[in-house]
């Protein structure tokens, strides 16, 4: 019986299966490669807001202090957002004909809210606290970046799971005193810099944290990395 097929069908099979496999590999490695870019985690982009404020020069240029608008930070999952009236504190006595602030001298004239775009917008089924983590010596700069730079506030991290579990693995590496979670200027015990707690003396940010986690006593890595501490 003839061959019904030629010689160079095995070879065009093997190839054929090769470049499947690369395919397929190829199409895996741009998926994950696309869900940890900016494009899909939104790190590093500025969002439109009605107003554009500024935090650098609200907080790092005035010095306002995180609590002076977000005011439920220290005792709610939520840190809050300011109302008009707390802006109009201010902006009653300066820039009052500012044409960047119409927005705002309108929301307060027509008592009507300002809709602000979340920046740090976690998904549906994740819980987050904002109570729990300021109270056990998280800043916020940790998590939302050096805000004081941000003329234009943007997500500063990517906000995925495997950077939740980064600190919930190892707190010590980020907690700080509590007196200095809303510090901006605050610089951990690294390079010869030094931060003193309670008489101690530390110059190195792993021994302050794993003092820290003692004394505030942070939750263990088993329990900190449950399932359902996040997600419930």
């Amino acid at each position: 019986m003839s061959q019904l097929f030629p010689r160079s069908a095995n070879a065009l099979a093997r190839t054929s299966l090769a470049g499947g496999l690369f395919l397929a590999l190829f199409a895996g490695w741009v998926a994950f490669t696309l869900m940890r870019s900016s494009w899909a985690t939104g790190q590093h982009e500025y969002i439109e807001q009605p107003v554009q404020f500024s935090h650098a020069h609200h907080v790092g240029g005035v010095g306002l202090d995180c609590r002076y608008c977000h005011t439920t930070v220290e005792k709610s999952s939520f840190a809050g957002i300011p109302p008009t009236k707390t802006c109009m504190n201010c902006h009653s006595q300066i820039w009052t004909n500012a044409p960047l602030l119409e927005p705002v001298r309108a929301s307060f004239r027509d008592n009507v809210n300002l809709t602000w775009i979340r920046v740090h917008d976690l998904p549906d089924f994740v819980y987050f606290n904002h109570q729990i983590h300021v109270r056990q010596g998280v800043g916020c700069a940790t998590c939302h970046g050096d805000v004081d730079k941000m003329p234009l506030t943007y997500q500063a991290s990517t906000l995925l799971m495997e950077w939740c579990l980064d600190c919930h693995r190892a707190p010590e590496k980020y907690l700080r005193p509590r007196a200095e979670v809303f510090n901006m200027a605050y610089v951990p015990p690294v390079r010869g810099n030094t931060v003193t707690v309670g008489g101690t003396t530390f110059t190195n940010q792993l021994e302050l944290g794993r003092f820290l986690k003692r004394e505030y006593n942070v939750s263990g890595t088993e329990h900190m990395t449950t399932c359902s501490v996040c997600h419930r």
